[in-house]
């Protein structure tokens, strides 16, 4: 590692590696960078070089001692959402190769597409702080506190390129020649930090922190994700210890008792089924943008899932709308209006969508609340029904 430091290539330190050690345990290539910045090699310069430790790394880190978790389990969701992400990067590399042809309708649609990847690209922040606000704390109190920081610095470079390659994409008059220039130096060295930390991840971080944590750490850090969200994945399952007896709706109830508001009370229970009740789709974005709770009635309209929680409304809409998403959290925020409302067939459904902005006694801005609703039923009743009459 000190050789690459030097200006050493990679080729000549990849074949040195090679001749001197098969495998390298992934325990060791952390206690070597904990090493290398204890004995006063600047985190910058680590982390300048942070690319190039992990191309002679890749494939000689011997990960035999990987343990096995179960499904929901903090490390599986980790490795599902790293398979999402580079089954997105793949379709994005692809889509970029295919940015040739002269036809500019064909063009058109593809930045639109390519707008849509990088879009889902951006909840890889939530991945990287589930990482960086739960597992870093506690290697930190495992005295792992380098390789964190160094981390850390890569995910934050990997946000600022997704985040310019959202921005070039956006732009209304991009030509072709102008993608492809940009790709080269944004685009494609976004999609590649996300691929490279997905290995630097897989490789060392969980291996090495499933040997250092315990199962509480792992349920702790399980029961705070929701907080966070999912990065384009969503569990099917909740993962929780065997000794852990108590869900999170009975433990929400314990703390929190009786919701007690102006015209009543109810628990934490009873206001779930209130809500998943209600036959319309309800979706709350906060005073920050970002997308906060769902209703989840049997016949949603428009499907959700908790991948969503905490991420920007924006980029939950095709690229085409996200001007009039805009343009109406503008308005509310402003106070210019307080409700939007649409309607749309859609499948041989007539579906009434109304944005309430909402705000407190002061006139204070809170969110957005959406409300969908299919109204082909009630389109088609006539006359009266006074007499009970169960469908």
């Amino acid at each position: 590692m000190l050789k690459l430091h030097a200006g050493g290539s990679q080729d000549d330190v990849r074949k040195e590696l090679m001749q001197s050690l098969s495998q390298i345990p992934y325990g060791e290539v952390v206690e070597v960078e904990q090493e290398l910045i204890s004995e006063g090699l600047p985190e910058e310069e680590v982390l300048k070089l942070c690319d190039a430790h992990s191309a002679v790394l890749q494939g000689n880190v011997d990960l035999s001692g990987f343990k096995d978790v179960p499904p929901g389990h903090p490390v599986d969701v980790m490795l599902k959402e790293n398979q999402e992400l580079r089954k997105a990067t793949t379709e994005a590399r692809n889509l970029i190769g295919e940015i040739t042809s002269s036809d500019t309708d064909a063009f058109a649609q593809q930045v639109l597409k390519l707008r849509g990847i990088f879009n889902g690209l951006f909840d890889v922040d939530k991945h990287y702080l589930r990482k960086e606000y739960m597992l870093f704390p506690f290697l930190e109190r495992e005295g792992i506190t380098g390789p964190p920081k160094v981390m850390w610095g890569k995910q934050d470079e990997i946000r600022d390129l997704v985040k310019g390659s959202i921005e070039i994409l956006q732009t209304d008059d991009i030509t072709r020649d102008d993608l492809l220039a940009t790709a080269e130096i944004v685009l494609s060295p976004a999609l590649d930090g996300i691929d490279d930390m997905t290995i630097k991840e897989e490789e060392i971080l969980l291996p090495m922190a499933l040997d250092k944590l315990t199962e509480t750490d792992w349920y702790e850090m399980s029961k705070q994700s929701l907080e966070i969200g999912f990065c384009l994945y969503d569990p099917p399952v909740i993962w929780k210890p065997e000794w852990a007896t108590e869900d999170t709706l009975v433990e929400m109830q314990k703390s929190g008792g009786n919701i007690q508001l102006p015209s009543g009370s109810f628990s934490v229970e009873e206001l779930l089924a209130i809500l998943n009740t209600l036959p319309i789709d309800m979706t709350f974005v906060d005073k920050d943008d970002k997308v906060k709770y769902f209703s989840q009635n049997s016949e949603r309209i428009f499907q959700r899932n908790r991948a969503i929680l905490n991420r920007d409304v924006r980029l939950c809409h095709p690229p085409a709308s996200s001007h009039i998403v805009d343009k109406i959290i503008d308005d509310f925020k402003s106070g210019k209006q307080s409700r939007a409302p649409f309607w749309i067939n859609m499948g041989g459904k007539f579906i009434h969508i109304e944005y309430f902005a909402l705000r407190n006694e002061k006139g204070e801005y809170l969110g957005t609340l959406e409300v969908s609703h299919d109204l082909t039923h009630y389109r088609s009743l006539e006359g009266e029904q006074r007499i009970l009459s169960y469908k």
